[in-house]
């Protein structure tokens, strides 16, 4: 699994997504000392080690190399995601917390994602448009319309723990 971009090897890593194009370090450079000093042969390290890593691949030209990436940053980012989704030990709960902390936007992505994806039959992203048979004033609120529907009550965070810790008795 991914383990997260230190600054500069994400500062490199931009520039490569974002010219999506086989690149040299002297390129790279360039680009970030309009930002910074930084040294040639501390961007060849970086690259290098993204090399390493399995970030880059790299192909010789003359006494260089060209660097190209070997996902997106989309790729990256939800790869990041995954993982540190899956090392929750109450994973609806670390998505509640998580669709919590949302904004406007990102939920109107996060809707047109799951159309992209087909779950756009209504039964994971659309919510009943009146409360259940049974539901009363003192129900739990209903999620924004389009919001995924919320976890089963027993895997919500406890008031005060946006963190979900201590939530499930038992383990």
């Amino acid at each position: 699994m991914p383990r997260p971009l230190g600054e500069l090897e994400d500062a490199v890593m931009t520039r490569v997504w974002q010219w999506n194009r086989p690149v040299t370090v002297r390129e790279v450079l360039e680009d970030l000392q309009q930002e910074r000093s930084i040294a040639y042969t501390t961007v060849m390290t970086v690259m290098d080690n993204l090399h390493q890593k399995g970030w880059v691949r790299r192909e010789a030209e003359g006494r260089a190399y060209r660097y190209t990436a070997v996902s997106t940053r989309a790729a990256y980012s939800a790869a990041l995601m995954n993982e540190a989704w899956s090392t929750s030990d109450n994973p609806a709960a670390a998505l509640v917390a998580f669709f919590g902390m949302m904004s406007a936007e990102q939920r109107d992505a996060l809707r047109d994602a799951f159309r992209i994806v087909g779950y756009d039959d209504g039964s994971a992203v659309e919510p009943a448009a009146e409360p259940a048979a049974g539901a009363t004033a003192g129900s739990a609120a209903q999620p924004p319309a389009g919001a995924p529907a919320a976890a089963p009550p027993e895997v919500l965070p406890a008031e005060g723990d946006s963190a979900g810790r201590g939530t499930e008795s038992g383990r």
